[in-house]
């Protein structure tokens, strides 16, 4: 929603003043005023918009977008105003030109709780200075969000802490304060309940560890992507006594410390609980969701997480030092689970024995997610029997998921709603099994799974009416992304006929009329997708050197 400068403010006024005056000085000028001073034109067409509520037109105004908002607020001097002191969320492309506009942007928008600037990395961004003017002018800002801020230091930051108490959620992407301007905000605004960091360029090896501060007991979110030096945030994680939802996304370092600094945190607030209290009712463990994402972190570290048995959400993505002894023992103590994500990057290392664990031990299952899983029949069989409330499921990548998997999801799984089948070898056999099982399905999304035919497709949709479903039109489909995804010499052996084809032109006997019609077939699809070059030979000559291993292509 973003905003433009102070002379867009100008304009807006002179605009609202034409609309609103305009009209009797052309009128007047042409002859048409009646007795009293008014137009006959305008008389027939009062406005009716005069008698609703200030408050009302707000509301109505919350559900325009911000191009219609925009022009709404060009009708009249009131619409303008009504427009300004309404509007909550502010977006501005905050380069160092628009300084000059601040002042009068914010006299408009004067009850603005959520902010975000964003810079180009092409453009210089606002400063210090423009960053504590804001603070000044904008007293009511809960959510701030920095994205590409990088003129803004710690002194900025420290500034804008001072003044901005009620902040509740920071945002800061590819900035370049650091860690000194993260503990101003952790020590002056109180209230903060989210902190997201993103690339921020002034944490390097060597800087001051990040502390909660007073926002310890208000923290209820950290997410933490790509950063060199996440390690300085350990004291802050550790520290945070409420935090509900932990993010930690391709940071480096080894994390199995953190957690298991996290873990003990949790166990020895519970002893002491039971020592204060005598009660079996404990609250020491508030943590409900982990997203742990191309880290550094082994069965150490989820054995750790297990000792937090309120967590609903569990995401271990690239993570190829995890293996099924860290997801047994989340299994057996967080039985509260209700979202599992597990990527396990082809490493061989989750398969049927953690995932059993989570069917024998989590019932309240009702997403799941396995990507490069190797799972077999035995541990899907035990979730599509235990978790009966699984609505979304999700398999993708995996070389042991076939007809007999997919048989059996459909038999069992009543309760799923959604269904995601990629990279698998099913074939139509799985697709029959689909017409007539998951009574309660709504939408299907097959990809790359060669063996099922588009035929198998129509007859789903005509077995059952309302399914969605979403699935590749072709082989085309396949090679396209197989090319994106850089398979290079799966490409090759896959598809060694469909060179011949393309390259074939027109010709000849021995095919047969089906082998004719299937060649026209895939030519027409190919110069669909690749233009005017499937007419030549650039896409045979491609193909046949990425067949043949053709190193400038790696």
């Amino acid at each position: 929603m973003g905003q433009s400068p102070s002379t867009a403010f100008d304009r807006e006024n002179s605009l609202s003043d034409r609309f609103a005056f305009g009209f009797f000085s052309s009128s007047s000028s042409s002859g048409f005023l009646s007795s009293d001073g008014f137009s006959d034109e305008f008389l027939a067409n009062p406005d009716y918009t005069a008698g609703i509520p200030d408050e009302c037109l707000a509301y109505v105004f919350q559900f325009l977008g911000p191009g219609d908002r925009n022009r709404c607020s060009l009708v009249c001097k009131r619409w303008l105003c009504v427009d300004g002191w309404s509007r909550h969320r502010l977006s501005l492309n905050a380069q160092s030109e628009i300084v000059s506009s601040l002042p009068s942007l914010f006299r408009r928008f004067d009850s603005v709780t959520k902010l975000t600037l964003r810079c180009s990395r092409k453009s210089i961004s606002l400063n210090d200075d423009a960053l504590v003017m804001i603070s000044i002018r904008c007293r009511n800002i809960e959510r701030l969000k920095l994205r590409g801020c990088r003129e803004i230091s710690d002194e900025g930051m420290l500034a804008f802490a001072q003044n901005s108490k009620n902040l509740k959620k920071l945002s800061c992407g590819s900035c370049m304060f650091g860690a000194k301007a993260l503990n101003a905000v952790l020590d002056y605004c109180t209230k903060l309940e989210e902190l997201s960091v993103k690339r921020l360029r002034g944490i390097h090896d060597g800087a001051e560890a990040i502390g909660p501060g007073a926002a310890a007991s208000s923290l209820k979110t950290i997410c933490l992507k790509e950063l060199v030096n996440g390690q300085s945030f350990e004291p802050l994680v550790v520290g945070a006594k409420n935090l509900k939802a932990l993010k930690i996304i391709h940071c480096l370092g080894d994390w199995d410390r953190v957690l298991q600094l996290i873990g003990n945190r949790n166990r020895y607030g519970k002893e002491n609980f039971f020592v204060n209290n005598n009660e079996s009712n404990v609250n020491s463990d508030p943590l409900m969701e982990i997203h742990l994402e191309r880290l550094q972190v082994s069965d150490i570290g989820l054995s750790a997480i297990s000792k937090f048995t309120k967590i609903e959400n569990l995401h271990i993505v690239k993570s190829p030092d995890c293996s099924n002894y860290g997801l047994v023992c989340v299994a057996e103590h967080c039985k509260l689970l209700k979202k599992l994500h597990v990527d396990g990057w082809r490493a061989n290392r989750i398969g049927d024995e953690g995932l059993a664990a989570v069917a024998k031990h989590c019932p309240n299952l009702e997403e799941l997610v396995l990507i490069g899983v190797n799972a077999t029949y035995l541990s899907l069989e035990a979730i599509a029997s235990n978790c009966l409330k699984l609505e979304r499921l999700a398999l993708c990548g995996s070389g042991t998921i076939g007809n007999a998997e997919i048989a059996c999801i459909a038999a069992k799984c009543m309760a799923l709603k959604k269904l995601c089948i990629k990279g698998c070898p099913i074939s139509d056999i799985a697709i029959e099994a689909l017409g007539s099982g998951c009574p309660s399905l709504m939408k299907i999304k097959l990809r790359k799974c060669r063996g099922v035919s588009c035929e198998a497709g129509e007859w789903l949709r005509e077995q059952r009416g309302s399914l969605v479903i979403n699935m590749d039109a072709s082989e085309a489909d396949g090679l396209e992304a197989s090319v994106r995804n850089g398979g290079i010499h799966e490409v090759g052996l896959a598809y060694p006929q469909v060179v011949g084809q393309v390259t074939g032109g027109g010709g000849g006997g021995g095919g047969g009329g089906d082998a004719s019609t299937s060649s026209n077939g895939r030519v027409a699809l190919l110069r669909s997708r690749f233009g005017v070059f499937a007419s030549r030979n650039v896409v045979a000559c491609t193909f046949r050197r990425w067949y043949n291993g053709d190193d400038s292509f790696q």
